[in-house]
């Protein structure tokens, strides 16, 4: 039995023509990858759009204009931003309002970039990291968790709420055997904290990078290195945490000094460790649960901002997952 189809109508004011091309993008892709998405037919004459399909999909066809087009006068629109409001359309709870002033408060300001999140996820994610010492992002790859802490470590550093920037990551091979490799300590564990790197220099530039690595105020390390240390006045980022041990995420957490701000970050999908050693951050998500002051955000794969396959993707390993995998590492 066919679902009979529904027409949902909507006049997007004020008209604005700058806008209403932005909000449909060159030869109307935009209306494109929305119908795709949804399984709806679009059509408009100006400001005036007509949405076509079952009521679900066509009441969140017009949902997903309205808030594109809230945006429309403000930010140039292209596939990956239609494709977070997709995402917040098709989610089960209700979709978070993009009122201005909402967005303005948690927007990230740096010197170079005004970032804002995409997602309720986001959202609550650069929220927990604000209010809280200690706040972990977990989710699969692609959707934003290292790229917006080190956002908040340099609007922070920015704004002279820290002293310091330290970002580190566990080396660990991704299930692969590298040799040995040539050159100093640093240009051996450079690889490793690549994504990291490239997050600084789109927010800050390579000189002034280059400047705060040489002073010392942002120190990009192995995990290793942190043991013994007390880290006072600084904003510390812990990436790819799934790979660390137990024993190795209790000697991070506790490096934690005065004035200082913790962000941990990982997928608990993709941990490269020996199969029978428990991940850390497993067990630290257990122990952890329920703590004063401690901020925990979940991503899941509608909340990737990548390649819309990507999304698919993520999905696919997921449903394939509770294996042999499990059982080995995670046995906490």
């Amino acid at each position: 039995m066919n679902t009979p189809a529904i027409t949902q109508e909507v006049i997007l004011q004020p008209a604005d023509n700058e806008a209403l091309a932005n909000l449909c993008g060159q030869f109307d892709e935009h209306l494109r990858q929305i119908e795709h998405r949804l399984g709806v037919r679009i059509s408009n004459r100006g400001n005036h759009f007509r949405v076509v399909g079952t009521e679900e999909s066509s009441r969140a066809g017009v949902r997903v204009l309205e808030e594109l087009y809230g945006l429309a006068g403000t930010e140039a629109l292209d596939p990956s931003r239609v494709h977070v409001c997709l995402q917040d359309a098709s989610a089960t709870e209700d979709p978070v309002p993009a009122d201005a002033q909402t967005q303005d408060e948690i927007t990230v300001r740096t010197r170079r970039l005004h970032i804002r999140p995409r997602g309720s996820n986001q959202r609550n994610y650069l929220a927990g990291i604000r209010s809280h010492d200690l706040s972990f992002g977990i989710g699969p790859a692609g959707t934003g968790k290292t790229y917006l802490a080190v956002a908040s470590a340099v609007a922070a550093l920015e704004e002279d709420l820290v002293r310091r920037i330290v970002l580190v990551r566990p080396a660990v091979e991704a299930g692969e055997r590298l040799g040995f490799l040539p050159g100093d300590m640093s240009q051996k564990v450079d690889p490793y904290l690549r994504p990291m790197y490239d997050a600084l220099y789109e927010m800050l530039g390579f000189e002034r990078v280059a400047k705060l690595i040489e002073r010392n105020i942002i120190e990009v390390a192995p995990l290793a290195f942190m043991r013994g240390r007390s880290l006072n006045e600084s904003f510390i980022l812990l990436d790819e945490a799934q790979n660390t041990s137990i024993e190795q995420m209790k000697m991070f957490l506790t490096r934690m000094g005065f004035g200082s701000k913790v962000v941990v970050t990982g997928d608990i999908t993709q941990v490269d460790l020996p199969r029978n050693q428990t991940s850390g951050l497993r067990h630290v998500m257990r122990i952890l649960d329920g703590v004063s002051d401690v901020s925990f955000s979940y991503f899941s794969p509608r909340d990737v901002v990548r390649h819309a396959l990507v999304q698919r993707i993520v999905e696919a390993y997921d449903s394939e997952e509770p294996s042999d995998d499990s059982a080995g590492r995670d046995n906490s």
